[in-house]
């Protein structure tokens, strides 16, 4: 049975929901998700974890701090910290996709002592996400959304209509495929109505430092982040669904330089949507992960 409860840490309100206990296992969702995503691996791993699946800040039940800064990197990884700690867990195993994937990358990166395992699932690692946006231009195509997202203008866009701009740009192809319910539809759409969340967001991408889409020339010039991040040494699994039109499989390419303990599973059938389409390949997947 998923439960439901916050946390007061790092100075906002979390919204959670959980199931099980045990072991911690966390689940962080991306844009446009919310926790809700996670379901199926509240459920399965809820057997025998505490399973856990927080609204990121910003999003849906969650505080939705108003400054753009507060949605940086430091911010973000350092919710999670706490949220392990509220939680009475000094180690855990880490999942997510998504925007929940770049934090978790630093996460990793910045906190490895607290891990035990990191699963990520169509989200770049930092060092060749950068990589690709300043080196192919069909991942700076791909990403161009993301300047949109950033414009002022972002909120009025993707709530009109009902938000079925968001909703098609976003989920069109599982919806045809009826990967998604109705009932997701309106959850998605009951999450993001909540006040500010639309906002708290894109706030992720506003706050992102994404030179290489906006001026590639100059971006080029400057030292890339490859050798100024640390290597990550704890065993990391990543599932990618290999049809992600956003996030290409260029990103995936060269992750062993980072990566020390890395295993790699693609998913040929499947999209940025993964979790979504194939929730039992995911679970056994990260279960195999866990008991290497």
């Amino acid at each position: 049975m998923i439960e439901h409860a916050f946390a007061d840490v790092n100075g906002i309100r979390l919204h959670y929901a959980f199931s099980g206990s045990g072991p911690l296992i966390m689940f962080l969702h991306g844009f446009p998700e919310y926790w809700d995503m996670w379901k199926a691996q509240l459920e399965e791993f809820g057997k025998d974890h505490l399973a856990v699946a927080p609204d990121m800040r910003g999003f849906n039940l969650s505080s939705k701090p108003e400054e753009v800064s507060r949605y940086r990197q430091k911010y973000l990884v350092e919710d999670i910290r706490q949220l392990a700690g509220f939680l009475g867990y000094k180690k855990f195993v880490l999942v997510a996709h998504d925007w929940g994937g770049a934090v978790a990358w630093t996460f990793a990166m910045f906190y490895p002592q607290y891990l035990d395992r990191l699963v990520i699932i169509n989200a770049p690692h930092p060092a060749t996400f950068e990589r690709e946006l300043r080196e192919n231009p069909a991942q700076r195509k791909a990403s161009s959304y993301m300047l949109l997202f950033r414009s002022p203008g972002a909120e009025a866009r993707l709530a009109a209509d009902d938000y079925s701009w968001l909703i098609n740009m976003a989920f069109g192809e599982i919806i045809k495929s009826g990967v998604l319910t109705d009932e997701d539809i309106r959850g998605y759409k009951q999450a993001w109505s909540q006040p500010g969340a639309l906002t708290g967001g894109l706030n992720y991408y506003r706050a992102a430092g994404v030179e290489a889409l906006e001026n590639p020339e100059e971006a080029v010039k400057k030292p890339a982040l490859a050798g100024a991040l640390p290597r990550i040494t704890l065993p990391v699994l990543v599932i990618w669904g290999e049809g992600d039109t956003a996030l290409l499989t260029g990103c995936i390419d060269g992750l062993d330089e980072y990566v020390t303990q890395l295993s790699v599973k693609r998913v040929p059938d499947a999209s940025h949507w993964v979790v979504r389409e194939k929730p039992q390949l995911v679970n056994s997947l990260i279960r195999g992960f866990l008991i290497q």
